[in-house]
């Protein structure tokens, strides 16, 4: 019985050395695509660690090759939702892409407009005019940037600065007496 149980150690001990090392190298994404279906995962991997550990070789090597097709099903699910938020990331880059260069120079046009006039308008101070400066100077950098990490491949980024851009155009456009709709 020991001699058999000598003979299990080693092929149960590695298929959970591999399963862990396949497990690790979808970890990242599938936490951030299919977190649910992860913890399932871990939590039999954990299982059968404890198995393993109390020296019940039969039960891991009778459940490994679930497990290592566990994981080859989380790595494709995690892969398909990354492609369809990647999908979807670049629909919203299009809009974003094409909605926030009208807005900057819609606020570019009243800031000129503002900054030639010789009186502002009645509820309107020096420094928010300047505000309203400076936050469009920070929306076309910030934009060139967005941009950048677009065409680098970056799409998430890209797409979280331009709607942090959108939200700062809005609030630039209502300091700055403009409509936003």
């Amino acid at each position: 019985v020991i001699a058999g149980c000598a003979n299990q150690k080693e092929p149960a001990t590695k298929a959970l050395a591999d399963a862990e090392s396949a497990l690790a190298s979808v970890r990242e994404q599938a936490a951030e695509y299919v977190p649910d279906q992860l913890k399932g995962v871990e939590s039999t991997l954990s299982s059968l660690k404890d198995s393993l550990g109390k020296g019940d070789f039969k039960a891991v090597l009778t459940a490994a090759p679930k497990l290592a097709t566990d994981v080859a099903s989380l790595k494709d699910a995690a892969g398909t939702a990354m492609s369809a938020a990647m999908e979807k990331a670049k629909g919203e880059w299009t809009q974003l892409a094409s909605d926030l260069p009208n807005m900057v120079g819609a606020i570019e046009s009243r800031v000129d407009v503002l900054g030639k006039s010789r009186r502002l308008p009645a509820g309107m101070s020096q420094a928010s005019l300047d505000a309203a400066k400076t936050g469009l100077a920070e929306m076309k950098s910030t934009w060139t940037e967005a941009g950048n990490a677009f065409t680098s491949g970056n799409v998430k980024d890209a797409v979280k600065m331009a709607q942090d851009l959108k939200a700062k155009g809005t609030e630039i456009m209502t300091a700055l007496g403009m409509t936003t709709g």
